[in-house]
């Protein structure tokens, strides 16, 4: 849909309105972002027992990830991450008028290649995405100044994460499919990469205070023997809970009637995902394409079959 100044700019908070209205080729971009973002967290934790679910609910956000979590950690970065890369991807593609590719490198790409295509404009991304992501964390009276610091601080790493991805990429020519030369570009992995790898630091996130060191603020190990907080490491300041239990106030909505896998012996399993509660098992049929052929040309032709499947859900 394209962006419309009156419209559709004033449904965003006063410290986006701005943006808004001297960006609105960017904003179709940052919607997708957006978007993006809630349908890869929900994948990502898919078999955790906080299952980022809560997501849904945006912008109007539970207790999981207004309270600097180790969820929330999460999801800023990611959403952080998923505005560059989309904006990144939108110079490239021509879709925004306001850029263009990124610069190729210096140097020489490699033997037998050159630089040339359409590089994804990641220095735009990040310059654009920063001021939009980070706007409302800058501006909002909600909060304390640690729970800022540290919103701030997990977006940054979400770009970082990206900045790191950037990589080579390389086209083939030459005749009856040879690579006698190569075209390259700087180019971005898909954002399901930067989720992985952001699940990982997630994993390893480390609890935090903010307290003065000299004569300004920081964010330091809550614990004093944890290693120093680098710009690559999400931090949080309040323990999550189990999220075994439903609780509205710490923002769990409990495991009750999650599916859980039997033969798992990792996070979705059914011992840790119900909590020790115990599980029931109920057999359903379902209905599937199989049998399927190839027809010269060009169709596959299947059949419909139908098997019964064994199913484990939650106390």
């Amino acid at each position: 849909v394209s962006w419309d100044e009156s419209q559709h700019c004033r449904l965003l908070g006063p410290e986006q309105l701005q943006l808004c209205r001297r960006n609105l080729e960017v904003m179709p971009s940052i919607v997708r972002a957006a978007r993006r973002t809630q349908l890869l967290c929900q994948l990502t934790f898919a078999d955790m027992r906080w299952n980022c679910s809560s997501i849904q609910r945006a912008p109007a956000f539970g207790p999981d990830l207004l309270k600097a979590t180790r969820e929330a950690a999460f999801v800023f970065a990611l959403a952080a991450a998923a505005v560059a890369h989309g904006i990144a991807r939108g110079c490239a593609s021509g879709e925004i008028p306001l850029c263009s590719c990124g610069s190729g490198p210096p140097g020489d790409p490699g033997p037998g290649a050159r630089w040339g295509g359409c590089g994804d404009n990641l220095s735009y991304g990040l310059q654009l995405g920063a001021a939009f992501a980070d706007s409302s964390s800058k501006a909002s009276r909600l909060g304390t100044q640690g729970s800022k610091a540290v919103n701030l601080h997990n977006s940054a790493v979400g770009r970082t994460v990206l900045s790191d991805s950037l990589d080579i990429k390389c086209k083939c020519h030459g005749v009856s499919g040879s690579c006698s030369v190569k075209t390259c570009w700087k180019g971005l992995p898909s954002l399901d990469e930067i989720a992985s790898d952001l699940k990982s630091k997630y994993l390893a996130a480390i609890k935090v205070s903010h307290r003065l060191v000299g004569s300004r603020k920081q964010l330091m190990p809550k614990e004093m023997d944890a290693r120093p907080v680098t710009e690559t490491d999400l931090v949080y300041l309040i323990n999550s809970p189990d999220y075994c239990t439903p609780n509205a106030l710490l923002g769990s909505l409990g495991t009750q009637d999650r599916q859980c896998n039997k033969s798992s012996v990792g996070s979705a399993s059914c011992d840790l995902l119900c909590c020790g509660r115990g599980y029931n098992t109920y057999t359903e049929e379902v209905e599937e394409r199989c049998r399927c052929r190839y027809r010269w040309c060009c169709s596959v032709h299947c059949r419909m079959c139908r098997r019964r499947v064994e199913r484990h859900v939650c106390k």
